[in-house]
C-alpha cells in the first residue's frame, strides 16, 4: 500500500558558529511576518503564543550584524516588516534547501522503496511515551 504523503524531504536545520541557528520554523514565522506585517499576526497566523515568537524575532536579530525583522511598536498599518538582510537569509536558506534536495534525492528515493507502509507513526509516538514513564 503506497501513500499519498508528501515524498520523503530533507529538511534543513543550519547550526551557526555563534551558537544561533535557522530552520523551517524560523522561516514559517519570517514568511507569516512577511504576510501580516506583526509578530502577534503571525504568532495567530501560526498557532503559537506572541512570547515565542518574539523571542524567536529577537534572537534571530541578535544571532546576525544586521537585523532579520525591524519592529515598529504601536505603528498602525503593522508592526514589523523583513529587513532586506531578512529577505536575503530567506533566500540563502532556500537554496541551501534546493541544493541538498538535489543532492539527496536518489538516496530518498532508495529510501523511500525501503519503507513499511503499515508503519503507524503515532504507534511509535505511544511506544517512546511508555519508554520514558
Amino acid at each position: 500500500m503506497k501513500s499519498k504523503a508528501q515524498p520523503a524531504h530533507v529538511a534543513i536545520e543550519i547550526n551557526l558558529p555563534n551558537g544561533g541557528s535557522f530552520g523551517p520554523e524560523d522561516l514559517a514565522l519570517i514568511d507569516a511576518i512577511r504576510s501580516v506585517r506583526s509578530i502577534i499576526g503571525a504568532s495567530r497566523t501560526l498557532g503559537l503564543s506572541y512570547r515565542k515568537c518574539w523571542l524567536t524575532v529577537d534572537a534571530l536579530n541578535r544571532t546576525f550584524e544586521s537585523p532579520v525583522v525591524a519592529t515598529f511598536p504601536g505603528r498602525r498599518g503593522g508592526g514589523a516588516e523583513i529587513t532586506p538582510f531578512g529577505e536575503r537569509l530567506v533566500a540563502l536558506y532556500r537554496s541551501i534547501e534546493r541544493h541538498a534536495a538535489t543532492s539527496a534525492k536518489k538516496s530518498l528515493e532508495e529510501l523511500t522503496t525501503s519503507l513499511d507502509w503499515t508503519f503507524d507513526p503515532k504507534a511509535r509516538a505511544a511506544g517512546a511515551e511508555r519508554d520514558l514513564a
